[in-house]
């Protein structure tokens, strides 16, 4: 049924008749890709996630991401941007959301195997776009983290055990990150620059050790400091439960030689790494109740499964990041 969609609205944008079986292929945890060969040309499609498409500020978020995309496309920072057809970059075809992308041959770094020259990069990178346009003297109006885990252990008891489990063995820690997460937010410093807190190694493609950055709808205004520090801890390690102290102070030399706002208190608001908690927040909505459909629930419980994990990895490394932190 996608797939004949797909078709329908290539031929009304304009890009030929779908030439071959409509390919899903891995993306990210939100949305669903495909790969698509129309008219002599392959291309890749998002289909945007239609339960994150019904909330209030779904659409407005969008837009602000796509004129963000093009103000970094303009300065030549290495991206993939959605195609504007038809005067605009966001499709809504027959009930849902697109974007189309033409194809990119490179492939995601090996999180095993990231090298520090990639962290580097990958810093200057996030460097680059903070250094676009920052506005001193505002600050990003995060609310408060408010989980009621207990009522997820609730839920999963009566639906399913290793969830439960799982939760109620980090009982005491949840909360815990939770308050240090929500002490970090308030030592943030009045300034918020143009970001993309989700540019973890799985959004960036490498093409002959060149990097594009892929997934770029998480776009807006955010505190930098805070994404720096979210960030530098990803492409170290982090996401798979490991540490290299050496990436951290990679990624951040390549991201100061770029942008340097003159924060040094980086070991003061470590809690700031427990902003998986919002992660782990949506992926028990999608366990628990919230999925479109199984294959979407399972993943739900799967990513839940690994940010407990990743939680727990950063408690039990909370003395040696902040060291490292410390020493930059």
């Amino acid at each position: 049924m996608i797939g004949q969609k797909i078709g329908n609205m290539f031929l009304e944008l304009g890009l030929g008749n779908v030439e071959r079986p409509v390919e899903p292929v891995s993306g990210g945890f939100l949305h669903r890709m495909y790969k698509v060969y129309a008219g002599g040309k392959a291309y890749a499609v998002k289909h945007l996630n239609p339960l994150i498409m019904k909330r209030p500020d779904a659409i407005s978020n969008y837009d602000e991401a796509e004129k963000l995309e093009s103000i970094i496309e303009g300065a030549g920072i290495p991206i993939v941007p959605a195609l504007r057809l038809t005067g605009r970059k966001r499709q809504y075809y027959e009930g849902d959301f697109f974007y189309i992308f033409d194809w990119h041959d490179g492939r995601m770094t090996d999180w095993y195997h990231i090298t520090g020259e990639q962290c580097f990069i990958a810093g200057n990178i996030l460097g680059r776009m903070h250094a676009l346009a920052p506005k001193t003297g505002e600050k990003d109006e995060t609310e408060e983290s408010r989980i009621d885990f207990g009522q997820y252990i609730r839920n999963a008891e009566a639906s399913d055990p290793d969830l439960w489990s799982l939760l109620s063995e980090n009982e005491e820690l949840l909360p815990y990150a939770e308050r240090e997460l929500n002490k970090a937010r308030k030592r943030l410093p009045d300034i918020v620059c143009i970001s993309d807190e989700d540019m973890d190694p799985k959004n960036v493609m490498w093409e002959n050790g060149q990097p594009a950055v892929i997934d770029l709808e998480c776009l807006k205004y955010g505190n930098p400091v805070s994404h720096v520090l979210q960030l530098s801890l990803q492409w170290s390690g982090i996401t798979i439960c490991r540490l290299d102290p050496g990436l951290v102070k990679a990624f951040f030399n390549g991201y100061l030689k770029a942008y340097d706002n003159d924060f040094r208190d980086y070991p003061k608001v470590f809690g700031l790494a427990y902003t998986w908690l919002e992660w782990l927040e949506y992926n028990l909505g999608r366990a628990l109740s919230d999925a479109v459909d199984e294959k979407e629930r399972e993943m739900g419980k799967s990513e839940a499964r690994n940010t407990v994990n990743r939680i727990r990895c950063l408690y039990e490394n909370e003395a040696e990041i902040r060291r490292v932190l410390g020493s930059l």
